[in-house]
């Protein structure tokens, strides 16, 4: 993305001057002023405004959904920041879509307010416990749900264990959601629907399994209320929404409109939802969400093959300092790995859906990922790899040594995962910390160095994994050869490029 000439006075964003902000530029034609919420959303970051709120904006367009408006909401104290700054503009938010071939600006206003941060909840509790309120949804990270290793609420969390503690006082989106629904019980009100729109699979599931252990271990005829009825359908989402930073906040200001916050997006989006829903919903379909019972199919297929693709280049473009996902598809070896990662170890393990084949969707994939106007970092990307990782690209591990398949490309991309967590770029440059548990990575990372097989060892990441010797061997070589001759050198060897290293 460059920087224009700015021709056009700067105009602050505010209901007062939509009307007033450069021609081309689209503005809501619904009356922002009768809108009535009906949604409440935790976690209000670019992600959920280039997505949820784009679909909702779009339904209201078309003169549909006009009574379930967007309140924001955070638990967090940089969610206090995002609260001023989006006041600041009455909860608009600039969108700039950016196409290999244009650029379209748009304003969405499917948001209406948001509750104060508070420490101990009480304005999010007390918000989504107005019956108006029909859905509360959630974009909290993927490594946000505070799941044990054996995929259960880890009660032995800090923050957990206060909820625990504190169930009027609580700390956590999920503690305060149990205290909603607590007070929408004792009201006599219906439950809201628990709409997970985080990269997980089955998110809808893990989602309802958060909230009803939870609620078991301080009420559980509260527990029982909410699983009985309360929905929490499984969903899955795709829009690549790098992080706001210096360039794109100038973008914007040069295109004529001051906006604390804008976002930029790539021109794709999708959401696959269940029809599960407790207190109604607004007509996703009608702005192109797709409605199914297979949900499964569409969410393994793009976590499999973009999610789990990211970490693919992101550990090894950071490494070698290459800054963004683009820049790293037109790098002639990585995108050679990316493709043959992509083709022998990931698609066997990944089912087509209704008009598309894994083949194909990579073929789309790879086309999302080199948009060269899309300057979304390999640092975004490979952020909370501890997470990302047990997530996206070991299920794949573990069905390929479960079928008896190759596994050298996936242990390639764990052996650069390892060398990234150690801090340093071949050039020498700092990696800075990029991880929750950074500290732990780092120190595993350096002694990984000398007995690479230490870094399977975190069986919290990796589990038994550490226990298949295929794997295991293979990792270890991988890494030695990554220590010692370079990245690049693993890269050829693994593209079957020049004498092999190892």
């Amino acid at each position: 993305m460059t920087d224009q000439t700015n021709s056009h006075p700067v105009i602050s964003l505010s209901n007062a001057m939509l009307e007033a902000l450069p021609d081309g530029v689209v503005i809501p034609s619904y009356d922002r002023s009768k809108l009535t919420p009906g949604i409440v959303h935790i976690g209000l970051g670019n992600f959920h405004r280039a997505h949820q709120a784009w679909y909702l904006h779009r339904l209201m367009q078309l003169g549909l959904a006009h009574n379930w408006a967007i309140i924001g909401a955070g638990v967090r104290p940089c969610d206090a920041i995002m609260r001023e700054r989006l006041l600041q503009q009455d909860c608009l938010t600039t969108l700039v879509e950016l196409d290999p071939d244009s650029t379209s600006v748009e304003v969405i206003g499917s948001m209406i307010g948001f509750v104060e941060v508070h420490p101990e909840n009480a304005p999010l509790i007390s918000a989504m416990s107005d019956p108006r309120i029909r859905i509360v949804s959630l974009t909290v990270t993927e490594g946000g749900y505070y799941q044990s290793e054996a995929g259960n609420l880890d009660i032995t969390h800090p923050d957990i264990a206060h909820d625990i503690a504190n169930p009027g006082r609580p700390i956590t989106a999920f503690g305060a959601m149990v205290a909603a629904y607590r007070a929408r019980r004792d009201a006599g009100h219906l439950p809201f629907t628990g709409q997970c729109c985080d990269n997980l699979q089955n998110n809808g599931d893990v989602l309802r399994s958060t909230i009803v252990a939870l609620a078991r271990l301080t009420d559980p005829d509260l527990a029982q209320w909410i699983d009985e009825t309360g929905r929490f359908p499984n969903a899955m989402v795709d829009c690549i929404v790098p992080a706001t930073g210096p360039v794109e906040l100038s973008f914007v200001r040069n295109i004529g409109i001051e906006d604390a916050v804008p976002v930029t997006h790539e021109n794709y989006r999708q959401w696959v939802v269940e029809d599960r829903f407790c207190a109604g919903r607004p007509p996703w379909e009608h702005a192109g969400a797709t409605i199914t019972d297979d949900v499964h199919t569409y969410e393994s297929m793009k976590i499999r093959i973009l999610n789990a693709g990211h970490q693919v280049l992101a550990n090894a473009g950071d490494v070698l300092g290459i800054e963004t996902i683009a820049d790293c598809m037109t790098d002639p070896l990585i995108f050679d790995f990316f493709h043959k990662v992509q083709t022998e170890e990931f698609l066997p393990y990944v089912a087509g859906v209704e008009g598309i084949s894994p083949q194909d969707y990579l073929a789309l994939i790879e086309r999302r990922f080199a948009n060269p106007k899309i300057r979304d970092t390999t640092r975004r990307v490979a952020f909370d790899g501890s997470a990302r990782h047990p997530a996206f690209v070991l299920p794949i591990l573990r069905d390929a040594l479960a079928s008896g398949g190759t596994v050298d490309g996936l242990a390639l991309v764990e052996a650069l995962w390892a060398r990234m967590c150690a801090g340093i770029r071949e050039d020498g440059t700092l990696i800075e910390p990029n991880d929750p548990f950074w500290d732990q990575l780092y120190e595993v990372a350096e002694h990984a160095k000398s007995n690479p097989a230490v870094w399977l060892e975190m069986r919290q990441t990796y589990g038994d994994l550490a226990d298949h010797p295929q794997f295991v061997e293979a990792f270890s070589d991988w890494l030695k050869l990554i220590w010692s001759a370079g990245v690049r050198a693993a890269l050829k060897t693994y593209c079957g490029l020049g004498e092999p290293h190892c």
